[in-house]
């Protein structure tokens, strides 16, 4: 006769004994970031660290990554794919000209991604190239989008989705 918490052998823990550890370390609260920051190159750290900011200076912690989605497509996909298991719960992507980053973060996870088009030296039309990039997502991927250099507004955006 099986106990309680353990199955017909007496070595398998039963669906009621594993439930009960993850309900326990679900309550445990983490310092873990909850908003992941992206951004496609290191000159975009300039512009990108008024949303981490906005995000210290709201008390919600973020992690700041720099990763392009053409050099370093694997990179991406990996971050992209174990963000939320990491505890992540919005990611904000910044990408200037074809600005892939947001849309190739989007396609591998399903956390609320929020792009920040950027403008650079020979960017076409003002940021113009970036901020359609983003917006033109096809249907099922979706992408926020904010202003053209507007990192702050991106990491506004994400406190209200997080409720804060």
């Amino acid at each position: 006769m099986p106990t309680e918490g353990t199955g017909e052998s007496g070595a398998e823990p039963t669906l009621q004994a594993v439930a009960e550890p993850e309900r326990e370390f679900a309550e445990i609260e983490v310092d873990a970031p909850v908003v992941g920051i992206v951004m496609g190159s290191k000159s975009d750290m300039a512009a990108m660290e008024a949303a981490e900011q906005e995000l210290n200076n709201r008390g919600i912690r973020c992690e700041v990554r720099v990763m392009s989605a053409h050099r370093e497509p694997d990179k991406v996909a990996d971050y992209a794919r174990n963000a939320k298991m990491r505890g992540l719960r919005v990611i904000i992507a910044g990408a200037g000209l074809s600005a892939a980053l947001p849309g190739v973060v989007a396609a591998h996870c399903d956390l609320p991604v929020i792009g920040v088009p950027l403008t650079t030296r020979s960017s076409v039309a003002g940021g113009l190239d970036a901020l359609l990039a983003i917006a033109q997502m096809p249907p099922g991927v979706p992408v926020a989008c904010v202003g053209v250099d507007n990192p702050r507004n991106a990491a506004v955006l994400a406190a209200r989705i997080l409720g804060r």
